[in-house]
């Protein structure tokens, strides 16, 4: 809720709840005591109030996290906003549905901070991050995809046959997934989204590349003279024109991260997955985390060009794929 609003809304205007007061944990450390307190005989029966290392109010959440963005925000207060009224503001900017949003903006208005050191005298060992430090590990951790629900996850990633384009938003990021059945071999198709780039060009609309290469040397990237360390092989930390592998899984995954100038961080993934009925299930997924107002105008505006570009692609390396000579006929 933090992320999308803050993300979305230069200027809010917040009920007077945002100066409550409120102690925020990291999960991974409300995960560490729900843990240690199974091995902590003491805490059985007892009600342990747990929080960060520090107490702040909503107000220093969403500009915290504005600051972690190098996003700048204003918040104005006013006392003519309900909580009701608050509530379906959050419905329409964020994805949250409104029945969560009026039970979680309605519990707004109390102060949540620890009363007790109790926690302290059970679990010593444990000290709780800042909300800076909080923010800072889930950013690093959603860029890096290690996030079990991001975008990057492999159970996360599926589609079917039946839902070749998909569009859709999850953890602060809008993916765009497009699959293909291709009548070819996992390595093989491995084979040809690896080889992508450089003197082989990006198989669909490689004028289209060009121009952006073009544009993101004037603004200041690198563009596309970067090409690639080797024509057909590819391994982590590599350049690939405007983009560096972030993760690479043999015949089967690359993740691509854009080094391009963007109002955002943007990400390329290919799989290829064995079908069961031996062909290979080809997944393309684009991913964009927009950066404020501009990010999210660019996404858009642009959107019905990269969707002729991405869905183009794909079909490039499905029928590159296909035409292979160790490909099995249909």
């Amino acid at each position: 809720m933090i992320r999308y609003l803050v993300e979305r809304l230069p200027v809010m205007v917040c009920p007077k709840w945002i100066y409550s007061r409120i102690q925020p944990i990291a999960v991974d450390d409300l995960l560490e005591y729900l843990v240690s307190a199974l091995n902590t005989p003491d805490s059985v029966g007892r009600t342990v109030e747990i929080g960060g290392s520090d107490t702040t109010t909503y107000r220093g959440l969403m500009l915290g996290y504005a600051r972690a963005r190098g996003l700048k925000r204003l918040l104005i207060p006013v006392p003519v906003l309900t909580p009701r009224l608050s509530s379906y503001w959050v419905h329409w900017m964020t994805p949250i549905p409104a029945g969560i949003a009026v039970a979680l903006v309605d519990g707004l208005r109390n102060n949540v901070v620890v009363t007790s050191d109790l926690a302290r005298t059970l679990f010593p060992h444990i000290a709780p991050k800042d909300y800076a430090s909080a923010i800072d590990s889930v950013l690093k951790d959603l860029y890096e995809g290690r996030i079990d629900t991001a975008w990057s996850d492999a159970a996360g990633t599926a589609a079917t046959s039946q839902e070749q384009v998909r569009l859709e938003s999850r953890n602060g990021l809008i993916l765009e997934r497009r699959s293909r059945n291709v009548a070819a071999q996992p390595r093989q198709v491995f084979r040809v989204f690896t080889g992508i780039g450089a003197d082989r060009g990006w198989y669909f609309a490689n004028w289209a590349w060009r121009i952006r290469g073009m544009i993101d040397r004037l603004l200041g990237g690198a563009g596309l003279r970067r090409g690639r360390r080797h024509p057909d092989h590819l391994r982590v930390g590599d350049a690939l024109d405007f983009w560096r592998v972030e993760a690479l899984e043999a015949d089967r995954m690359v993740r691509l991260r854009a080094e391009m100038k963007l109002p955002g961080s943007a990400w390329l993934q290919y799989e290829a997955r064995q079908a069961a009925d031996n062909t290979t299930q080809l997944v393309q997924t684009a991913a964009f985390d927009p950066r404020g107002l501009a990010g999210l105008a660019y996404w858009y505006i642009l959107y019905p060009f990269h969707a002729w570009i991405f869905g183009g692609l794909v079909n490039s390396i499905a029928r590159r794929a296909e035409g292979m000579d160790d490909a099995p006929s249909r």
